[in-house]
This record gives C-alpha cells, structure tokens and sequence, in this order.
C-alpha cells in the first residue's frame, strides 16, 4: 500500500528492516524519495532496529544521493509511477530484491535500495547521434550510484524494472566486491567501478545491457517543477555556513557532501521559473562553498542564434555575486567592460579567463577565474564565471563540479526561458479571445466578475457584450468542454461568429441553431482532415464508428433592446446555468428553459423568451464555475444555493451584487475554487 513519502513505513521482515512507498512519474518524485529515505533512517536508529548501528551521518547522505538518482532514472527514462524499497539486510541476503532470514548471531548487512518501474514506455536514446553542443543530458546518474555502491544491479520481470543498489558501509566488502551477492535470473550486477560482476538471463548481451543503461541513466536536476516556486527563499540548509579555503577543507567536503549538494542543488535550480533568479540563485550556491566570487552572462531571447548563423549581439550580465558584499558593484563594472568570450568549440569544460585583481581590492591581486558554457538543448544560452583569490589553478575536484553544476544550471535556465515563452504565448492569447472592454448599454448598468483557474493560460470560460446595431445590444457568457489550447480553439471559433451573426440580424434562437451548426462541420472537417493525414502517412485511417470530433460549449446568449422605461431582454441557455432574475422586493426566479449543448446534435432548434426588464430588476448569468463551487460533497448551488444568495443582494448596485456573489463563492469552501468563474450581472436603472 503506497505511503506518503513523508510518512515512511518501517517493519521486520524476518530480521531486517524495510520501508517502502510509491511515488508518482513526476518531476517532483526525486525530493519526496530524499526526504522518505531521510525519515526511514532516522526512524531504524531511533528505534533501534536489527542493523541500525549502522547508520551513521554518511550512510545518510550516501543513501540520499543513490534513491534520487535511481528514482530520476526512473522517473524520466520510463514515465511511470515507481515503488521504492529500502531495507537493512544481513550479510547472507540477496542484493535483487530476494532475502533469507537472517542466522542468530550474524554481523548486520549493507543497506539496499530499490526502485521499480513498470511497463517502461520512454525509447533509450541513442549515443551515436552527434550533437551539436556539449555532453548529453543523459548519461551520468547511474555513476553517482556506481561510485557510493558496493555492488548495483538490474533486475528485469515480466512488466517490471528494478534498479538495486547495495551501499558502502563501514563493514563492507569494499567497491568492486559483491560478498554473496546474486544477481538473479534476469538481471545484470556492477561493480562499483563499473565493471560487470554477473549476469543471468542476459549474459550474452550483458555489455549492451550495461551500455544501455548508462545511455539511458538521467543527469540529476533535469526535472522543470520541482524544488522551490519562483520568488520564494532559498533553502538554507545546503548553503555554507563558512567559506572554504584550503586545499584539506576541499577535498573533506567533496569526498562526503558534494554529491548531496548536486542533488539538493538540482532541485533548487529546477524550481526556478525566472532566469534571472536561476542566475541569482547560481551565486548563493557557488559562494563562498566553492568560489569567492560568481558571475552569470546570459544571451537574451533576441541576442540568441538565429537560424545558425551565429547573428548574436552579445550576452548581458544578469548577476554577480561575491563573498564580500561591498566589493559587488565594482567587480560587476569590471566585468561588464570585458565579457567573457569563449569560442564556439567550447562546450561545457571550463576555460581560464583574466583575474579582475583591480576590481577586488588589496586580498584579491592574483587569483584564479573559470569560465563555463551553459547550454541546454543543443543551444548556447550563457556563460558561467567563478573566481577565487590565492590560487593558481581550481583543483580538479572543484571544476568538475562545478561542470556538472553548469549543466543543471543551463537546464534550468532554458526551462524557465521555455515556462517565459509559453506564458507570453497564453497571455496573448487569452487577450486576443476576449472583448477589451464591456459595452455600455443605456439604461443598463453591468458589472462581471472574470477568475480564470490558470491566471497566465487560456480559461475554459469567455464573455461578451456589444452592440449589435439597430439599438440593439447583444451579451454572452459561455463554458467550452476542455481546458487550455482546446478550449481556445472553440472559443476562438465561437466568439467572432457570435458577433457577426448577432450583427447580421439574426435572432438570438436562429444564432445558437447557426452556431451550432457551425461547430458540428468543423469537428466535421477537423476529424476528416485528421483520417487523410494518417492515410497519406501510411497509417490506417479512422474508423467510421468513431465519428465526428465533436466540440461541446455550453451558452447563455441575449440581446437587450432599450425603450422608455426599461429594457426588453430576450434570451436563450444552451446547456448552461439559468439565468437568474432579482426584482426590487427580492424575488428571484428562473428566466430561460434549460436546452442541450452546442455542438452535440443536429437541428437542436433552439428556442428563447423574452420579458421586460424594470429599473430595479437584475439578470444575474453565470458559468459552473459559480454553481459547482464545492466544499465537500456539497455544491454552492445545492438547494437553491445561488437563488438564496441573489435574494440577500436585493437594493444592491451591480457591482456589489457581483462583489458579494464572488464573495460569497470564494467562502464556501476552505480551499481555493478549482475552476474557472465568470458572472455578469445586468441591471435596468
């Protein structure tokens, strides 16, 4: 049974302890394995379970950093939801999956962890294709694990992969020894050097098998949601307390926490939806733990590459960050005069650049400075600075770090620019589907309420109201079937062809029998135009028994006609909410006949009423946003829920009528609503 990831289980199963839980496909599933191995462990040594004596402060860390590892594999190489499994076993178990009892009296085992897919469906790719930039983004997870295991392994089942990995402790056999180890029937068991140690059912193919996996294995922190949202403050507890300065305090902290950092690191970079707070939050990672001072050029969208021919103008320097605060803004004017300029050979190793001594005061004359390429995607997208004062050269350990650091920077960077380029993209198109004001009508005042779920994309909702000629004025509140890209087609469909059939002269019953007319042959078309491009692909085409690609959208439309003393509405709801009608003395009563969808049935023949509205009387229209607003099992308009509320607005201006209605949505419930909502409110003066 899955667990909450923060709530791990812990059990005996013969003389072993053992935690598991499922996580889903998602990017998110990395953190919530970390944290679920955090608490097991913590939970075996308080308890004091069989074999917990061994679990120190490195095993910890060392076990963090194998299950993030093997569940981003998992996650990104098969797309599915995954079960991991984490046990303390004896010397004598199996490192696949398999145990025995431990005999009375045996010296406590390794820890093993194991995370399982199932029915992979993403395709390995495939290393013999060049690309144009840097090393690939896959490749390198399954290293870490092959670096911090005593032995690890790939056992394949019938729908099922599972990935194992037997931690160093300090009574293990050592890297590149397995003790009793068996790999099982279908399995492949490394080495933590990498070399292959047994093979079952695939021995005659066990060096693709190895190969295929270390293609396969996924660079941590290529995760676009994860970590962090954009704005929020970064994570102290990976930050350092103090800067390193010496060549021992170097090595300590690479031999038992670099690994962790990169992990931690990943999660923090991908949850960043803004560039330039990647950039920013690159320099509080890098100093003063691995660098005095950092410094971030990014190539803006218009300054990159277009079309391959190199028509760049130049990167901007989007941070700079050091140690000592009061030395910022003169190592940024430094910088700013000489960029630096790496040639397109360069792909992600670091290169040596000028030391910007002037700029650092008296401590920082001589120094050593790198420079990084970020490139994500086969694009250049940046550049990557560190310095540090005192040195000649960065020490291996500290530059290939800071390498696979660049990278998860880049893929960071480049999802943001991705997240920018799609809310642009939504914003405009949002704009572009509804009116850019409400129509004044004489004699009428309005008011709308408009809350989209998805405040940068395109709502599932839309409304109108404008003049349609003659005297006459024409509004619409509608709910397309569907959310995002889908929803705008139809919307983007319906809306002109309301206003020109409106302007046209056209009834308001005789515009709902066209308009849906309208959406039953472009279904019509798209789905014919779908069945030849599969044909002329090759593929079989589509089936007779399927039909139509129908586009479902409820609406309620009317026209309003002004004269002395009111104004005659006449309308009609096309699978929609009723209108509700409010007169002076708080009556409130239905004002249209429930009627079927737009874009379900031929010849639906539409039909609609006409009354007079009375200064002091109020049409209140609204979508489902308003009527199924939940809270539990019940629904805001659940015994005449939305009636009642209009009722208490009796006296009430427009506006406040429409202000105390979302109120009173918003109320209902304890958490936020969870679909679009849109009211208008029309009321005769």
């Amino acid at each position: 049974m899955a667990r909450a990831p923060d709530a791990p289980a812990h059990h005996r199963a013969g003389q072993e302890a053992i935690a598991r839980t499922s996580l889903p496909g998602t990017p998110l599933a990395p953190g919530a394995a970390r944290r679920f191995v955090r608490g097991a462990l913590a939970d075996w040594a308080e308890l004091a379970l069989p074999g917990a004596e061994i679990i120190d402060d490195r095993l910890i860390d060392d076990a963090v950093v194998v299950v993030s590892e093997l569940v981003t594999n998992a996650v990104v190489h098969a797309g599915t939801d995954v079960e991991l499994l984490c046990r303390l076993e004896s010397r004598g178990s199996r490192g696949n999956g398999e145990s025995r009892e431990t005999a009375e009296g045996e010296v406590p085992g390794p820890l093993v962890v194991e995370v399982s897919d199932h029915h992979p469906s993403r395709a390995v790719r495939d290393d013999a294709v060049e690309r144009p930039y840097g090393t690939p983004e896959y490749g390198r997870g399954l290293r870490l694990v092959a670096s911090l295991s005593e032995a690890w392994g790939i056992t394949y089942r019938p729908g099922v992969k599972t990935v194992w990995a037997r931690l160093l402790t300090d009574g293990g056999a050592g890297v590149g020894s397995m003790a009793e180890t068996s790999a099982g029937a279908d399995s492949i068991a490394v080495a933590g050097d990498g070399s292959v140690l047994e093979t079952g059912g695939f021995a005659d193919t066990a060096e693709h098998m190895v190969k295929k996996e270390q293609i396969a294995a996924y660079a941590t922190g290529q995760a676009l949601e994860c970590g962090l949202r954009a704005g929020e403050p970064v994570v102290p507890e990976i930050l350092p307390p103090e800067p390193r300065r010496n060549a021992h305090q170097d090595q300590d902290w690479l031999n038992r926490g670099a690994l962790s950092f990169l992990a931690e690191a990943s999660d923090l970079l991908a949850g960043q939806l803004d560039e330039d707070l990647v950039a920013a939050l690159a320099g509080q990672l890098l100093v003063p733990r691995l660098a005095d001072w950092c410094a971030v050029w990014l190539e803006d969208e218009a300054t990159d590459r277009a079309g391959g021919l190199g028509l760049a103008l130049g990167p901007r320097l989007a941070r700079v960050w050091h140690g000592s605060e009061n030395l910022i803004e003169e190592l940024r004017r430094a910088l700013e005069k000489d960029p630096p300029r790496l040639p397109d050979a360069v792909r992600s190793r670091a290169v040596p650049v000028p030391w910007p001594g002037e700029a650092l005061g008296a401590r920082g004359v001589s120094g050593a400075a790198l420079a990084y390429r970020l490139i994500a995607g086969g694009r250049p997208l940046g550049t990557l600075v560190i310095g540090r004062a005192g040195l000649i050269d960065f020490p291996d350990e500290i530059t290939g770090l800071v390498e696979d650091l660049s990278r998860r920077i880049a893929l960071a960077v480049g999802a943001a620019r991705q997240y920018a380029r799609q809310a642009t993209i939504s914003r405009v198109l949002q704009r572009g589907l509804l009116p850019g004001a409400v129509a004044e009508i004489p004699g009428v005042r309005s008011a709308l309420v408009y809350e989209p779920l998805d405040k940068g994309g395109p709502s599932g909702d839309f409304y109108d109201v404008f003049p349609a000629g003659d005297g006459r004025w024409c509004f619409a509140v509608g709910d397309v079937q569907g959310k995002g890209p889908e929803a705008a087609v139809v919307i983007g469909l319906a809306r002109p062809w309301l206003r020109l059939l409106a302007r046209e002269g056209y009834q308001v019953a005789d515009v709902l029998d066209r308009l849906n007319q309208l959406l039953l042959d472009d279904a019509t078309e798209v789905a014919d135009a779908a069945a030849r491009a599969l044909v002329a692909a090759g593929g079989p085409g589509l089936g007779a028994d399927l039909g139509p690609q129908t586009r479902f959208l409820s609406m309620l439309y009317g026209e309003l006609i002004p004269f002395d003393g009111g104004v005659r509405c006449t309308l009609a709801s096309a699978g929609h909410p009723l209108p509700l009608l409010l007169g002076p003395d708080g009556d409130v009563r239905e004002v249209a006949r429930p009627q079927t969808l737009l874009g379900v049935f031929e010849d639906a023949g539409y039909t609609s009423e006409t009354f007079d509205l009375h200064p002091g009387d109020t049409v209140l229209c609204v979508t489902d946003g308003v009527t199924e607003r939940r809270c539990g099992p019940r629904q805001f308009d659940d015994d005449d829920g939305l009636a009642k509320a209009l009722e208490g607005c009796a006296g009430l201006s427009a506006e406040l009528i429409a202000e105390r209605i979302r109120r009173l949505v918003h109320e209902f419930g304890a958490r936020p609503p969870e679909d679009d909502m849109a009211l208008l409110v029309l009321q005769a003066e």
